[in-house]
């Protein structure tokens, strides 16, 4: 499976997250790094995208010797990037997650104001499956949700970007954390309980890895999802503190 993403210094997000996550769901990772942050628990202190040449190289390397099962993207930062990797993938006979990284954990900008509309005009429309958070759907769509009901009306207003899937994280809204996937046609949600734990570094790069991960082994779309919740449902619970900010979440928990 292959990872296109940021790499994270801290090791709690991005590219790390990324290939923790799939060696404990037992898939082979690889990674296509598109840019480097600078990041630690309490936030990201600067990032420096790869040149377009070495992202292609990246990709043209791995895919043309071994390929891949299945693609999560994460952090690609500028219009130039999204746009090189979206050409790609959509000749790419391989499941596509596609994470529409935008903010940090902390509220650090990730990806460049002018890359928004790149995003939603080329890599949504080659997506499997979508994976915003409530702030990622507003950026991409304007649509504000407020509480559950809110929910589905955002769903629409993605699937007319153009995925195939959208999976809306509601986990920050009030009460249990509750996430809704649609295809337009058949909905899902998938419920959980809140875990008192602060520690919660990469849990949207952990999942989308996750849904990519058991797409790869060959889930469905509401299977991968279900299984992938379950799994970050676990990692947050064994989320622990790591210098003075926000913690990691617990990638190998199911191993101790």
């Amino acid at each position: 499976m292959l990872t296109i993403a940021g790499s994270d210094s801290g090791g709690g997000a991005g590219i790390q997250a990324d290939l923790k996550t799939m060696l404990a769901l037992g898939v082979h990772g690889m990674s296509v790094i598109a840019a480097v942050t600078a990041q630690n628990s309490v936030g990201v202190q600067g990032y420096w995208e790869l040149p377009p040449e070495a992202v292609r190289a990246q990709l043209d390397s791995v895919l043309g010797d071994i390929g891949a099962e299945a693609v999560k993207t994460g952090m690609l930062a500028s219009p130039r990037l999204v746009t090189l990797v979206a050409e790609v993938l959509a000749g790419v006979n391989a499941p596509v997650v596609v994470d529409p990284v935008g903010v940090s954990k902390h509220g650090d900008p990730l990806l460049a104001p002018e890359a928004v509309d790149v995003v939603k005009t080329r890599l949504l429309p080659v997506a499997t499956v979508v994976t915003p958070n409530l702030w990622e759907v507003e950026q991409l769509t304007s649509v504000k949700v407020e509480d559950e009901d809110g929910l589905r009306p955002a769903a629409e207003a993605m699937l007319e970007l153009g995925p195939a899937w959208v999976l809306v994280k509601g986990g920050h809204l009030p009460g249990p954390p509750v996430d809704l996937l649609t295809d337009g046609t058949r909905e899902f949600r998938f419920r959980a309980e809140r875990h008192d734990n602060r520690h919660t570094h990469g849990t949207g790069c952990t999942l989308a890895s996750a849904i990519a991960s058991h797409l790869a082994l060959g889930e469905d779309v509401p299977g991968a999802v279900g299984k992938a919740k379950q799994y970050v449902t676990g990692a947050i619970a064994h989320g622990f503190p790591l210098g003075a900010g926000i913690g990691p979440v617990d990638h190998a928990w199911r191993w101790r």
